[in-house]
């Protein structure tokens, strides 16, 4: 995917902390539900979300799925990041 939908997944305060949570390591949709105040269906959306941009990828693990970061697209962002602040070691 490219950077405008993992930005837009990054744009907002519920996927971030989605990311926050499975930065700890995998957590399935229940557990994740169980950390917020909204719907399973409205979670389901952000994870969607996440997963369209290729931030979080899923396994299932018999009758549940369990969600993870897939940190090379983040790793991707922050290069690309850092590269607009180029080379800085020169200037002193």
């Amino acid at each position: 995917m490219g950077f405008a939908e993992t930005f837009k997944a990054l744009s907002d305060p519920t996927r971030r902390e989605i990311l926050n949570l499975l930065k700890r390591g995998p957590m399935t949709a229940g557990e994740i539900v169980e950390q917020f105040d909204m719907t399973g269906a409205s979670i389901s959306h952000h994870l969607s979300v996440l997963k369209h941009a290729g931030v979080i990828d899923d396994e299932k693990k018999g009758k549940y799925i369990c969600y993870y970061l897939n940190s090379s697209v983040l790793d991707d962002v922050l290069n690309w990041l850092l590269s607009l602040k180029g080379d800085t070691t020169d200037e002193e």
